[in-house]
This record gives structure tokens, C-alpha cells and sequence, in this order.
């Protein structure tokens, strides 16, 4: 029977940092990391902007970070855990530095900062605008390098197990799919680490790849972890525009930061209307102001305009977004990008306290999974990166202290389903969650929310997709609808007509 001291579920920032750390203090441990597809698949190989990280006493300092952080939260942060997070932000800049990650600097030297939506202060570090692939590139090096590490490709968990030990669930294995394969199996751990991601493929349109679909909540969920806040969900609003395009790609709040203006179809700045920032308001804000701009004008997308910027210097900061816009005929130099905005991250998610630790003893959750109270009813930008590397720290040195105290369970579960009982028809499946995705796209597209209604049609969708799946037969799109759907009722049911005033 399979086992290993720690099972890691997710390959993201969040995973890999995590795993570098418990590596490095314990190599006496195993730890064993499994993602659902390759590795470098991930939302952390997406991000643009960089990290939101205080460098300069000087010029800056934590307590304008963190002050620019509540205030984007809209009240609902975690003072204490602002605080921890903004201010242990230089020692794990140092960490990913030591392995060699880097980021940008200027002709003298210094740390090129960039300013993004809702920062009062240049504090943006960024690799040009491919940051998070760079970081995930420099952690997989690392993570390749250490023995103690097993990394398991396209390695589905499908549900966590546990029981009842003096009083109090604790979590002692998981079912898993290996797809090469084609077998469900179970894997016993002493703890377990759930490093999923957001659930961004729920909506119609979002930036998240199309692995992001809430697995790690439903999975947490089902083990009966507590969930927090799922009702928050952030929307970005600078998504080039393109019919039928998913995931959108993303236009990176660092170009608004650099001076781009945000512009109607007569070319006219609309978003001062709603904030004195302008294009740099938080997220949330930005993208309300387009959305209803979008609606007076009945237009599918409103503009973002970098006609007026020095290009040489625009290119050599986002490349990738240019050469990208180039391939579909856009020309930043001449032409105006079409922007919508869509869903990019999940504020809220399984409930941990400052050690990244569940309410399910040996359990513990890091990154977009997690609800740690740092981001509150809307991320500031740039704190995401921030909050992984922080909150997988905490795990690791928590993890560190306590993992020799735990045993192995005992207990052993053969899963349900064999070789021949998994089948393979995603396409059953597709349609049911373009469903989903146009319930859960029109339930935040609507002023006037009916939430008894849309909770109707999710249950409905649930008892369809269940009724055509045999008892005893999996499917890869089976158990990711299913999660899907599991997330979905949350956000709804978390939801209330005050949160989107």
C-alpha cells in the first residue's frame, strides 16, 4: 500500500515553495506532490504582474502596504494577517532570489517597481511580464534537484479520508486517479497539503486555465473542512476581448500602472466617473465602471488605449502581452486593445488559520484555495504571489514541529472502482458544464439576484450529472463537473444582495 509523510495536491507557487521548504528542513521526510496534468500547468505560470513586496524603506513602507491592502479588502480583511504577510515579505523575496529567480532592474541597478491598481507606492516586482513563469520555472528546478521529493504528473485526487480521533476529524489518506494508468488508487500520508488553485473555470469567461475548477474546495468540502467567503470572486477588468476565446488572455495591471487609459468606443476616459484614481482604482471598482459602461454603450468590450506611450519602452516591459496582441493583428502602437472584464480569482475558499492549518486535523490549505484573511471582499494586486510564498512558510514550519508526534493510520481502503470500471466519455460531460457556466455567469451578471432560483437550477444540474454516471465508474470531467457544482452552491449560497452594491 502506498504511502508517504506528506501528500502535496497542487504544483503552483503555493505547492512547490511549500515543498522546497518542508524538503530542505526535513530531508528525512517523503513527500509526494500530485497535479492533475503537467506540473507547469498551472494559474501561477499565467501571472503577469509580479509581487507586491516593500524593498524601499525610503521611498515606501509596510504600514502604506498594508493600509492600500485593507482598503482594497472593503473591511473584511484580517488586520493581524495583513500584517504577518506584508511584513515577512523581504525574507521570502530573499528565498526565491537564493534559487535564482529574477526580477527586473533599472540602468541603476535597483529594483524596477512597478505600480498597479489600488498601491499608493511603486512595489511591484516583476520578470517583464511573465513573473509568475519565471518563479514557477526557477521552483521546478529546484524541486527536481531534491530526493526526498516524488513529483506525480496528470495524478487526479479525487477525495480525501478521514476519521474520528479523540473527538476531532483527522485527515489519514486519498483517492486518487493515475491517469497513465487508468486506475483509481489510495495513497496514505501523515499530512496532507491541498495547493489546488481557483475555481475560475465556472464562468464563461475567465483567465484561469481549464484545470482551474474548484477541486481543491469541493475535495476540502467533502472532507468536512470549513469553507469561508466564496461569495467574493474577482473579477480582472483587462481581458483581451476575443469571441468565444477561453481562458481569456490577460491584459496586466502593470500596463495600467505604466499609464494606459481605459476608453469607450468614442475613445473617451470613463472610469474617473466612478473614482478619483482613474485607471488605477482597485480591481473591483475598474471593473464595475466597465461593465456598466459597457451596458449604457450595449457594447460587447470597452478599450484599452497605449497608443500615447514611449513603445520601445512599453515592449521591453511586456513583451509577451505585445507579441501576443500582434498574432490576432492588434498593434499597441497604433491600435486600441479591445478589454472586458472576466473572472480571475477566488478571494475566499477553505478556512485556515496563520499556520495555513484547517479545522480537519492534518490538513492544511495554501494559496487561491485558502482563505486566509489577507484579501477580504476583493485582492489587492499583486498580493496573491505574496500570500503563497507567506502562507506556505507558515506551513512548513508548523508541519516541521509537529509531523514526528503523528503515525500512520492503520486503516485500509481499497477504492471502489477497478481497471475496468473507468470509462472515459468527457464528452457527456461538456455540455452540462457550459450549463453551469452560463447559471453561474448570469447569477453575477444580474443586479437583481434570485438566489433560492439559482440554487434550484445548480441542484438540478447535480441530480442530471449524477443520474448518467454508473455507481462504480469515473470519469476525469465526471469528478471535475461535480466539483464545479459543489462550488458553485457555495458561492451562492455564501452570497448576499450586500455584497455586490
Amino acid at each position: 500500500m502506498e504511502k508517504t509523510d506528506i501528500l502535496i495536491i497542487g504544483s503552483g507557487i503555493a505547492g512547490l515553495f511549500f515543498a522546497l521548504k518542508i524538503s530542505k528542513q526535513r530531508p528525512d521526510l517523503s513527500i509526494v506532490i500530485m497535479t492533475k496534468e503537467k506540473a507547469e500547468n498551472t494559474n501561477t505560470k499565467l501571472a503577469q504582474g509580479g509581487i507586491a513586496i516593500v524593498t524601499d524603506l525610503l521611498k515606501d513602507s509596510f504600514e502604506e502596504h498594508i493600509q492600500d491592502t485593507l482598503k482594497s479588502g472593503g473591511g473584511l480583511c484580517d488586520e493581524e494577517i495583513v500584517r504577518m504577510v506584508i511584513c515577512q515579505a523581504p525574507e521570502r523575496l530573499k528565498e526565491l532570489i537564493e534559487i535564482g529567480t529574477s526580477f527586473d532592474k533599472n540602468s541603476f541597478g535597483n529594483w524596477d517597481l512597478g505600480l498597479e491598481g489600488g498601491h499608493s507606492k511603486n512595489r511591484i516586482l516583476h520578470h517583464k511580464d511573465n513573473s509568475g513563469l519565471e518563479i514557477e520555472k526557477k521552483l521546478l528546478e529546484e524541486i527536481h534537484q531534491l530526493p526526498n521529493i516524488t513529483l506525480l504528473e496528470n495524478h487526479l485526487v479525487i477525495d480525501l479520508k478521514t476519521d474520528i480521533e479523540e473527538n476531532s476529524k483527522n485527515c489519514i489518506g486519498a483517492f486518487y486517479y493515475d491517469k497513465a494508468n487508468n486506475l483509481v488508487k489510495y495513497i496514505r500520508a501523515k499530512t496532507f497539503v491541498l495547493s489546488t488553485g481557483g475555481c475560475g473555470q465556472i464562468f464563461e469567461n475567465t483567465t484561469n486555465p481549464e484545470i482551474a475548477t474548484g477541486d481543491g474546495i469541493a475535495i476540502a468540502l467533502r472532507a468536512g473542512a470549513e469553507v469561508e467567503e466564496m461569495q467574493y470572486i474577482q473579477f480582472h477588468p483587462t481581458a483581451l476581448y476575443e469571441e468565444n476565446k477561453n481562458p481569456f488572455f490577460l491584459i496586466s495591471e502593470a500596463v495600467r500602472g505604466f499609464g494606459a487609459h481605459i476608453v469607450n468606443e468614442k475613445q473617451q476616459r470613463f472610469v474617473f466617473n466612478h473614482d478619483i484614481r482613474g485607471e488605477l482604482a482597485t480591481r473591483d471598482i475598474v471593473s464595475k465602471a466597465i461593465s456598466k459602461e459597457m451596458q449604457l454603450t450595449e457594447k460587447k468590450h470597452v478599450y484599452l488605449d497605449c497608443r500615447h506611450l514611449n513603445f520601445d519602452t512599453f515592449y521591453s516591459h511586456f513583451p509577451s502581452i505585445t507579441e501576443y496582441c500582434k498574432s490576432i493583428g492588434i498593434n499597441p502602437k497604433k491600435d486600441l486593445i479591445p478589454i472586458v472584464p472576466v473572472a480571475h480569482y477566488q478571494c475566499g475558499g477553505i478556512k485556515v488559520d496563520k499556520n495555513a492549518a484547517t479545522n480537519i486535523k492534518n490538513l492544511y490549505a495554501i494559496g487561491e484555495c485558502s482563505r486566509t484573511g489577507l484579501h477580504g471582499k476583493n485582492r489587492l494586486a499583486s498580493n496573491s504571489l505574496l500570500e503563497a510564498l507567506v502562507f506556505a512558510h507558515q506551513a512548513s514550519r508548523n508541519i516541521d514541529k509537529n509531523i514526528n508526534s503523528l503515525v500512520f493510520s492503520s486503516n485500509f481502503f481499497i477504492p471502489m472502482c477497478n481497471e475496468n470500471e473507468i470509462c472515459v466519455a468527457p464528452e457527456i460531460f461538456e455540455s452540462l458544464k457550459k450549463e453551469l457556466k452560463k447559471i453561474m455567469t448570469s447569477f453575477y451578471a444580474n443586479e437583481d439576484r434570485n438566489f433560492d432560483i439559482t440554487l434550484d437550477k445548480i441542484e438540478a444540474l447535480k441530480v442530471k450529472t449524477e443520474a448518467l454516471t454508473e455507481s462504480l465508474k469515473i470519469t476525469i470531467s465526471f469528478i471535475e463537473l461535480i466539483n464545479m457544482i459543489a462550488v458553485a452552491s457555495m458561492i451562492v449560497m455564501h452570497s448576499d444582495k450586500s455584497v455586490f452594491s
